[in-house]
C-alpha cells in the first residue's frame, strides 16, 4: 500500500466573486446618474418656470404703467383744454356785454373760439411721446393721437348748443355772465420702460362760465352771499384762521392771518385790504407783503389756485336789518339803512305798522303798543285791499321774543312737497307749513290752525317769486334740522332766517339736494331726470341765508362725532360792529365742547373774527351764488363791492370745471 499525500484545499475568501454579485456590479453609478439627471430636469423646469413668471409679470407690470401713463397724459390733456379755454376769454373789462356795451365789450367774452384749433394744437404738441414727470423720477411717457394701433379711437373736442347769457338786471340786450359747453374725446397711448403700450380713450364735457367785473376799482352790487368767506375786522397778528379747505371768492377789509397747525387750501381769489398778511409761527407773527413765509426753518405757504390780492379796496357794510323786518310784512323791504323806504316809511317799522298787517293762529292783530311774546303771519281777512279772505300779504314769519326754531321737510297727501317751521317758545309750540304746489299757508298752535292762501313770496323786483323771511325779534336760542345728515331745507324753498340778537345753531342744516359736490372743485350737480321727467339730482333752486345784525352766530354740535353741517350762506355783519366792540358781537363763535368739522355749503362772513374751538373748517361755496343770475338768499345783506374783491382788479372771472364722464382701456 502506497501511502499519498493528502490534497490541500484552499479555502474560499471574499476577494473571489460569485456570479450573482458580478450581475450587480454598477448599480450605484446607474442610480447617481438617475438622480442627477431628475434633478437637473427639475432644476431645468423651474428656470423655465421662473423665468416664464418673470415675463408675464414683466409684460403685466409694463402694461400698467404703461397704463398710468396714458391715464396720465388725459389728466395733462383734458387741463390743457381746459387751460386753452381760460386763455381764450376776452379779458377787456366789462361790466356786462352785448351790442349797446362798450367798445371791446360788444361781443360775447369767448367770441370767434375755435375748438378745433385747439384740438389741432394739442396734438401737435403731444404729437411725439412725452414724460408725464417732469423730474424724471418715473420713467412713463405718453403721446396724444388718433393712431391707436388698430384700436378704434379719435380725439374731439367742440362746443355744445349756443353760449348761454345771463340777462343783466334792468338792462336789455346785456348780459353780465356766460356759460359755455364743450363735449371732448381723447385718445393717449402710454409707454412706460419697454415697448409695451396701452391706449385709454376717454370722454367727458368741459364748462366755462365767464363773469362780468367793471374794471379798477368801480363798484359792482352784489348781495353778500356771493363770498365764500368775508371778514370786515381781523387786524394784522390777531389769531390765525381756522385751517382747512375754502372755495369762493374770499376777502377781508383787515388782514390774513395763517397758522402752522393744517393747511390751508383757496380755490378761488383771495383778497385783503391790508397790505400785509400775517404768519403765525407758534407765538410769533410775522407780517410780509407775500402769499408765504419762512421762520426759523419752518414754511407757511397756503394754498392759492387763483391768487392772492393785498392792499385791495375795502367793501362797505350794510348799516342795519331793517330791510329784512319790512320784507315779512309787504315782501320787499326797504333796504340797508332805509334808503329806499320812502318819505313816510320809517326804516324800523313800528307797533302800528305791525299791527296793521300781523296775525297770530288765533287771528289776533299784534298789538298796536306795548310788547308781546307770539308767531305772526301777514295776512288779511277781508276788506278793500284783501282780494281773498284769509290771504297771506307779505314775505314771512314774524316771531316776537326768543324761540328754538325747527327747519324740516315732509309732502301733503298728493306728495307735493312742503317746508315745515317748528318754533317753540316756551310751552307752546307753533307750526307753519308752507305749500308751494297747493298754494297753501297753515298754521298750528295750541289747538288752533288757520289754513291761508298762497305763499309768503319776495317782491322786491321781478316776478313774485316764493321766498320766506322768518325773522325773530330776540334771540334764536336754537336753530337746528329734524336729525344729523337730515334734510332740513326743501326743494324749492329759499329761506332766509335773521334775528334781533344772536343765533345759536344747534344742528345739521341740509338741503334735500345738494346744489355743488362737497370737494374742492365744488361744481354744480348736472340735472338728471328719470323716465317720467322727474327730476332726480341738481338744481332745485332751493337756498338758505342765515343773517344778525345784532349778534354772534354760535355753533354747537350736539352729535357723538361733535360734527356740524351748515348748507347756508351765514352772515354775522354790521358796519356798527367793531373790533374793539366790548361786546365782541358780530361773528362766528362756539359753544360747550366746540365742534371738530365744521362743513358750510354756501358761505361765511362776519364782522369780527372771534377765537374759536373747531378743529377744521370747510367751506364748499354754492357756485350758483355767482353764475345764476339774481341767485342769492331772499332779502339777504347786500353791498357794492369793487371788482378786484370778486375777481382780477381789471378782467372778467372765467371759470372752469371738467366732468369726466367714461373711459375705456385697450387692450382689455
Amino acid at each position: 500500500m502506497n501511502d499519498r499525500t493528502a490534497p490541500i484545499r484552499i479555502p474560499k475568501t471574499s476577494s473571489y466573486s460569485s456570479p450573482k454579485f458580478r450581475r450587480e456590479r454598477g448599480i450605484a453609478l446607474f442610480t447617481t446618474l438617475l438622480l442627477l439627471s431628475l434633478i437637473s430636469l427639475l432644476g431645468l423646469a423651474m428656470v423655465l418656470s421662473v423665468n416664464s413668471d418673470m415675463l408675464i409679470n414683466g409684460y403685466y407690470g409694463n402694461y400698467r404703467s404703461s397704463f398710468y401713463a396714458a391715464d396720465s397724459g388725459l389728466n395733462i390733456a383734458r387741463q390743457t383744454l381746459a387751460n386753452q379755454l381760460q386763455a381764450n376769454v376776452n379779458m377787456t373789462p366789462c361790466a356786462a356785454w352785448g351790442a349797446t356795451a362798450p367798445t371791446g365789450c360788444t361781443s360775447d367774452p369767448l367770441n370767434g373760439f375755435n375748438a378745433a384749433t385747439v384740438l389741432s394744437s394739442l396734438k401737435t404738441t403731444y404729437s411725439s411721446f412725452t414724460a408725464t414727470n417732469s423730474s424724471g423720477s418715473w420713467p412713463g411717457s405718453f403721446i396724444i393721437t388718433d393712431s391707436t394701433s388698430g384700436y378704434k379711437c379719435s380725439n374731439g373736442f367742440q362746443e355744445v348748443g349756443t353760449p348761454v347769457g345771463h340777462p343783466l338786471t334792468g338792462s336789455p340786450g346785456l348780459y353780465d355772465s356766460y356759460t359755455y359747453n364743450f363735449t371732448y374725446t381723447l385718445c393717449a397711448i402710454g409707454r412706460a420702460q419697454s415697448l409695451q403700450q396701452a391706449m385709454v380713450q376717454e370722454n367727458g364735457s368741459i364748462s366755462l362760465t365767464v363773469q362780468a367785473e367793471s374794471s379798477g376799482s368801480t363798484p359792482v352790487p352784489t348781495s353778500f352771499s356771493a363770498f365764500g368767506a368775508f371778514i370786515d375786522n381781523f387786524s394784522a397778528c390777531s389769531a390765525p384762521l381756522v385751517p382747512g379747505t375754502i372755495t369762493g371768492p374770499t376777502f377781508t377789509n383787515g388782514a390774513w392771518n395763517w397758522g402752522t397747525s393744517g393747511s390751508y387750501t383757496y380755490t378761488d381769489p383771495v383778497g385783503q385790504a391790508g397790505s400785509k398778511a400775517s404768519y403765525w409761527f407758534g407765538s410769533s407773527c410775522q407780517q410780509v407783503s407775500a402769499n408765504s413765509d419762512t421762520y426759523k426753518g419752518q414754511t407757511i405757504k397756503p394754498t392759492f389756485q387763483q391768487g392772492f390780492n393785498l392792499g385791495a379796496q375795502p367793501v362797505a357794510l350794510p348799516s342795519n336789518d331793517f330791510s329784512q323786518k319790512w320784507a315779512v310784512l309787504d315782501g320787499i323791504g326797504c333796504g340797508e339803512g332805509g334808503s329806499t323806504c320812502g318819505a313816510t316809511t320809517p326804516p324800523n317799522p313800528t307797533n302800528a305798522n305791525l299791527n296793521s298787517v300781523l296775525k297770530d293762529v288765533t287771528k289776533t292783530s299784534y298789538p298796536s303798543s306795548g310788547t308781546t311774546k307770539g308767531v305772526f303771519l301777514p295776512y288779511c281777512t277781508g276788506g278793500a285791499s284783501c282780494t281773498n279772505p284769509y290771504t297771506v300779504s307779505g314775505g314771512g314769519i314774524y316771531v316776537e321774543g326768543n324761540a328754538n326754531v325747527t327747519l324740516s321737510i315732509g309732502n301733503d297727501t298728493s306728495g307735493n312737497p312742503t317746508q315745515i317751521y317748528t318754533i317753540t317758545q316756551g310751552s307752546t309750540t307753533t307750526t307753519i307749513t308752507t305749500n308751494i304746489a297747493a298754494n297753501t299757508t297753515t298754521m298750528v298752535s295750541g289747538g288752533n290752525s288757520v289754513t291761508l292762501t298762497g305763499v309768503p313770496e319776495n317782491l322786491a323786483g321781478g316776478p313774485p317769486q316764493p321766498s320766506t323771511m322768518l325773522y325773530v325779534d330776540g334771540t334764536i336760542t336754537s336753530l337746528t334740522g329734524p336729525g344729523q345728515g337730515k334734510a332740513g331745507i326743501q326743494d324749492g324753498a329759499q329761506i332766509t332766517v335773521a334775528a334781533n340778537g344772536s343765533i345759536d345753531i344747534t344742528g345739521d342744516l341740509i338741503y334735500a339736494h345738494e346744489p355743488v359736490t362737497l370737494n374742492t372743485s365744488d361744481t354744480l350737480v348736472a340735472n338728471t331726470y328719470d323716465s317720467s321727467g322727474k327730476q332726480l339730482t341738481g338744481d332745485f333752486n332751493s337756498v338758505l341765508g342765515i343773517f344778525t345784525a345784532n349778534g354772534d352766530i354760535v355753533l354747537t354740535s350736539p352729535y357723538s362725532n361733535n360734527n356740524l353741517e351748515t348748507d347756508a350762506s351765514l352772515a354775522a355783519l354790521n358796519s356798527s360792529c367793531t373790533s374793539s366792540s366790548s361786546s365782541s358781537i358780530c361773528g362766528f363763535a362756539t359753544g360747550s365742547g366746540g365742534v371738530n368739522t365744521w362743513t358750510i355749503v354756501g358761505g361765511r362772513i362776519e364782522s369780527n373774527a372771534h377765537s374759536v374751538s373747531i378743529n377744521q373748517g370747510n367751506t364748499y361755496f354754492d357756485r350758483r351764488f355767482t353764475t345764476k343770475a339774481g341767485f342769492a338768499p331772499p332779502w339777504f345783506p347786500a353791498t357794492t363791492v369793487p371788482a378786484n374783491d370778486l375777481g382780477s382788479a381789471s378782467a372778467p372771472y372765467p371759470s372752469v370745471t371738467t366732468q369726466r364722464l367714461s373711459w375705456v382701456a385697450y387692450p382689455q
